[in-house]
């Protein structure tokens, strides 16, 4: 008795025993070894290389007949990236409008609304880039209108979305360099849309009355020529009234009375014009001290190297794609082949479906 007490102990631990190791003899079971994915690869090596080799000389080709074709008629023609950079000063000490609420009311009166009432130069030139009165401008001065098919709906709409695509606006606030860019298949043609641009905006900003030290020296340049234009009229005109005073001596004091008028009017606009120049130089030496609002710094020019698409770079992500949908595809048949061959997997999977009719 003591003897069968003392077996039944032990076999219990061996069933024990043997449940747990069953357990983990079931588990290594299912456990998939780096062997099995090996030799699931090797299996279907020819199926991932055909796969893979087939994507890339698709894609390949695909590449080729994009560069054949003319640009207007390619399906991924190259794409050109013309910028220019232009130096925004944000200081609200230098000349210009002091405060946000007459900037905001001088862009009003031009239809501009300025969110949030900004006053840096550079938010309104970034906004003046991508606002519809600019994207209008372009389309009526290259006359992308008429390029559009005559059943679009919508076409100044069209327009805008196009442009504002291909356009592009960055601000470097640490340097306060403003760069526009324009991307298109014809690089010239993005060359004369930029330059475009950048005199539109500078226009623009002027009529704003952003840089004020610009506009009086384009005023006192105006006036300065209008000045020296009396001063030569007049001293023509003295010079004709003594050429008649010698052949009629008759009027000769009513003669001389219109030359000292004239001479007299010939000091005052001398005195004018010395003055005009003087306030103009002066101006000249203050703009050389002060940072301008808005200055060009480089203009476009036609790039030798396209910006888009990298065909190169296509190729090789649709090659890894292909390849890793070959390795993917590769498994799935397998573990379909194995659930196949698998009696107690078939017949859960038939009487599942057997249920489903029931």
């Amino acid at each position: 008795m003591l003897q069968d007490q003392e077996v039944k102990p032990q076999e219990k631990d061996n069933v024990e025993s043997q449940e747990v190791n069953g357990k983990k003899i079931k588990d290594e079971d299912d456990e998939i070894s780096l062997i099995d994915l090996f030799a699931v690869l090797l299996r279907f090596k020819w199926m991932i290389i055909g796969i893979t080799t087939l994507a890339a000389i698709g894609v390949v080709i695909y590449c080729i007949i994009s560069l054949k074709l003319p640009p207007e008629d390619s399906y991924m023609p190259n794409e050109y990236k013309v910028s220019a950079n232009m130096l925004i000063n944000d200081d609200s000490s230098s000349s210009g409008l002091s405060s946000s609420s007459s900037l905001s009311s001088a862009a009003s009166l031009l239809g501009i609304s300025l969110s949030g009432g900004s006053s840096s130069t550079s938010d309104l030139v970034i906004y003046l880039a991508a606002s519809n009165p600019f994207l209008d401008s372009v389309a009526q001065e290259f006359d992308l209108y008429s390029k559009l098919e005559p059943d679009t709906k919508s076409p100044i709409a069209n327009v805008r979305k196009s442009l504002t695509k291909q356009f592009e606006t960055e601000f470097d606030s640490a340097s306060g360099v403003l760069t526009i860019s324009f991307t298109d298949i014809d690089p010239e043609y993005a060359v004369k849309v930029v330059d475009y641009s950048v005199d539109w905006i500078s226009d623009k900003l002027t009529e704003l009355g952003v840089d004020n030290n610009k506009i009086t020296k384009e005023n006192l340049e105006k006036n300065i020529d209008i000045t020296w234009n009396e001063v030569i009229r007049i001293t023509k005109e003295i010079s004709s009234t003594s050429n008649s005073q010698i052949w009629s001596t008759a009027s000769g004091q009513q003669t001389g009375i219109e030359q000292q008028k004239l001479s007299l009017e010939l000091q005052a606009q001398k005195q004018v014009y010395t003055q005009l120049r003087t306030q103009l130089e002066l101006l000249k030496v203050q703009m050389q001290s002060e940072a301008p609002k808005f200055q060009i710094l480089e203009r476009p020019t036609v790039p030798d190297i396209k910006s888009g698409p990298s065909r190169g770079k296509l190729c090789i992500i649709v090659t890894f794609a292909a390849f890793f949908i070959s390795v993917f595809l590769a498994f799935l048949i397998n573990a379909i082949e194995n659930i196949k061959k698998d009696d107690e997997a078939m017949s859960k999977l038939r009487g599942k479906k057997s249920k489903g009719r029931k």
